[in-house]
């Protein structure tokens, strides 16, 4: 997964649910933490007993907060997407509209890391909780289309685009062959799509101290 700056974790904890203590609490946030990484590097052969020893924690921790590996899916996904859609308002804060755009296109190719390796657990919970996605369709989309609309009006990137058409592109790095590569790849992906938004933007043809 990208690296990127940590953000506090959503609290899910089911509405009536006894309240974590603090130190409860930070056990599950590193778990959540450490889950994510182990999916992006190492897909469905991550395993829960080792993601619980980088966490710093019993494997009997683990279960207590997260029974099952489609529990444990289910919280990653969902921290992944808050984290992603909320790194679209801090990079617009924090950077040029096209420097922000670039780099949330990379954080998106962290977050397709760890939703490949979440692929298998992510279909059972397809058919057992639509819930999950539907909470979460159109979230991705509308971060998307803000970092695109801002950077069209700075004049950074042309003004013919179109932010489905870059999510598409984008997301075909989900179904590119899984290989040593891969990342790599998706990075040049990223750069090669930044190129060709920019290029004939009203900034790029602006002359050089006009």
């Amino acid at each position: 997964m990208a690296s990127r700056p940590s953000s506090e974790l959503k609290d899910d904890t089911p509405p009536g649910a006894k309240t974590l203590r603090a130190d409860a609490r930070r056990n599950r946030d590193k778990l959540i933490e450490v889950a994510a990484q182990a999916f992006a590097n190492h897909g469905t052969a991550a395993s829960l007993e080792d993601i619980a020893r980088r966490a710093g924690v019993g494997v009997g921790t683990l279960y207590r907060h997260f029974p099952t590996r489609e529990h444990l899916v289910e919280v990653v996904y969902r921290h992944e997407v808050e984290v992603l859609c909320n790194a679209a308002e801090e990079l617009s804060r924090e950077r040029a509209p096209d420097q922000a755009l670039e780099e949330w296109m990379h954080r998106f190719v962290g977050y397709i890391a760890t939703k490949r390796g979440m692929a298998d657990s992510l279909r059972i919970l397809l058919n057992s909780n639509s819930e999950l996605f539907a909470d979460s369709y159109g979230m991705v989309p509308i971060a998307l289309r803000g970092l695109i609309e801002r950077a069209v009006a700075d004049g950074s990137i042309r003004a013919d685009v179109d932010s489905t058409d870059v999510l598409h592109a984008l997301s075909g790095t989900y179904s590119m062959p899984n290989s040593p590569e891969w990342h790599d790849r998706s990075r040049r992906l990223v750069r090669l799509l930044m190129d060709g938004l920019r290029w004939g933007a009203p900034k790029a043809l602006k002359p050089q101290g006009a």
